[in-house]
């Protein structure tokens, strides 16, 4: 298994456990994050932090877990940035639509803050 799922108690953590989200992992990513979402799961994170490549597939399974916990009113973070992956969000620019954080726990707590709003 390529990604460690655990169900929380207002999000599911997808955590990645290859080191490249490419061609080969993207399409599995996408799956399981359909999955997650088609079950009722609209809160997302997604752990990157073992991964130190992404290309152009993986950044569009990154982009499909946005648009799924969007169309569910719910949200999608994106965490544990390695340089390299952080570099490729930044020249494509999804730094300004993705909710980015450095670590899981900043984004529990912001959904957290999300939810007494």
């Amino acid at each position: 298994m390529d990604f460690e799922i655990t169900k929380k108690a207002n999000y599911t953590l997808v955590k990645v456990l290859r080191d490249r989200l490419d061609t080969n992992s993207a399409p599995d990513l996408k799956s399981e994050l359909v999955l997650i979402n088609s079950e009722g799961e609209k809160n997302i994170v997604l752990d990157v932090s073992s991964c130190k490549y992404c290309d152009s597939s993986g950044l569009s399974a990154i982009l499909v877990a946005n648009r799924l916990c969007e169309d569910a009113i719910g949200t999608f973070i994106l965490t544990g940035l390695q340089p390299d992956v952080e570099q490729i969000i930044r020249i494509s620019m999804l730094h300004t639509v993705l909710i980015i954080t450095k670590t899981v726990e900043e984004a529990e707590n912001f959904l957290k803050e999300k939810a007494n709003l």
